[in-house]
Formats: structure tokens, sequence, C-alpha cells
């Protein structure tokens, strides 16, 4: 490798590992929000949770933005490591059921007037996190591939 492109390799996997921390705090926040007593305050949970949706929202667009952008991880990983393609669609694909979840579970929560059926939107929301959860592991799980083991024959 190039020493000016494993400088922009070195950048690109700590910006991952800071916006990867940033997921991580805002996943936290959610399942707090959640976990947050409801009874006789649901309008009051809700805006927690929605608020907390909101955030999270922004936090995985980020990772799908350096991730799936045009100098993001992926576009790197399949110049190197091509073997690697049908993990890097899968993720892909998650990251379209990730964020078609999370808006449709913010924008519930967020209706006006509305007083959320708090185990529906706990419930969901737990899947929800369980998905990003799953997500994270084979995140993880593709980068140690990719720059842990180098099997050779890429060609």
């Amino acid at each position: 490798m190039e020493p000016s492109s494993s400088i922009s390799h070195r950048a690109l996997l700590e910006e991952l590992r800071r916006r990867r921390a940033e997921l991580f705090e805002s996943m936290s926040a959610v399942e707090h929000a959640l976990a947050a007593p409801a009874p006789g305050q649901e309008t009051r949970w809700a805006d927690r949770v929605q608020g907390a949706l909101v955030e999270l929202s922004a936090d995985f667009g980020a990772h799908i933005d350096i991730t799936e952008g045009p100098d993001g991880l992926y576009r790197e990983l399949l110049s190197t490591a091509p073997r690697l393609s049908g993990a890097v669609a899968r993720l892909i694909r998650e990251h379209a059921l990730i964020e078609d979840l999370l808006d449709n579970l913010t924008a519930s929560v967020g209706e006006p007037d509305n007083n959320p059926d708090v185990d529906t939107v706990r419930d969901r929301g737990t899947a929800l996190l369980g998905r990003l959860v799953r997500h994270r592991q084979r995140g993880s799980d593709l980068i140690y591939e990719a720059y842990t083991v180098d099997i050779g024959g890429e060609t």
C-alpha cells in the first residue's frame, strides 16, 4: 500500500471507530428511553423515545455515509478484498432495512396527539436495537476479515 493511501486508510478507520462509538451511544440512549417508566406519563415518555430515535437516525445516517459513500469503507474493502463482496452486499441491504424500521418507528412515536401503545413501541424498539447490534457485529467481522486475515488470491 502506498504511504498516502495508508494515511487515508488509517484516517478512515479512525473515523469509523469514532462514528461507531457515537452509534453505540445513540443505541444506549434509545434503550434507556424505552426502559423509562411510562405509566401516567405516556406523552412525556414518547417524546423522550422519539428524541432518542431522531439522534439514532442521524448517527445511523452518518454510519451509512462513511461505509457506503464514494470514499467509504465498502469501496476500499471491495478494491482490496473482493472476496468480501457478499458480506458487503448483505450489510448494505441491512442498512436499507434498518433505516426503514427506524424511520417508521420514529414517525409512529412522533405523531402529534398520539398516545402510543408503550408495549408495542418497546417491542419494535427492542427489535430494532437487536438488528443494530447484529449489524454492528457483522461489520466488525467484516473489518477483521479484511484487515487481519490475508489469505491471498484476490484476483
